[in-house]
């Protein structure tokens, strides 16, 4: 019973990142971080160093790679928590569009052609995160159902 509890738990958890929290919802455009201060303010302490082999702002060697992934894919991977770095790069306060805007600005800083994202970039990007976050939920399940009850 507890695994069916705490599987249901981690679907609902899922199910929530995705729902916008009521403050959320009443954010406007002028409230929302740009891309240069998501940088700012949760990015460069590792992008600027290269902590965990994290790639540096600039370095367009580093970054050719992960921007071949695409915007959509190199977001949703990043927010989701990919090597060694944090789900929403370690600052949950940041809303999904003011993280895809830092991805957009560090990528676009480092040889990418990417811009701020729009709406449908955003769709793109949830369903993404949508795919990557399914898969882990499923793998944790699995790891769950390995646990001897006794």
């Amino acid at each position: 019973m507890k695994l069916l509890s705490l599987s249901t738990s981690l679907f609902y958890l899922a199910i929530g990142l995705f729902s916008p929290a009521p403050h959320a919802q009443n954010q406007t455009q002028q409230t929302l971080k740009t891309g240069e201060q998501v940088y700012n303010h949760a990015c460069v302490a590792c992008h600027s160093t290269g902590v965990a082999s994290a790639p540096k702002l600039g370095d367009k060697k580093a970054w050719a790679p992960l921007i071949a992934e695409g915007q959509d894919v190199l977001t949703a991977h990043a927010w989701v928590g990919v090597r060694a770095m944090p789900a929403q790069g370690g600052a949950p306060d940041l809303s999904m569009v003011e993280f895809a805007r830092g991805v957009a600005w560090m990528a676009s800083q480092s040889g990418g052609d990417w811009r701020a994202p729009d709406a449908d970039m955003m769709k793109r990007i949830g369903h993404e995160t949508k795919a990557r976050l399914s898969i882990e939920i499923k793998a944790k399940q699995e790891l769950l159902n390995k646990i001897d009850p006794n």
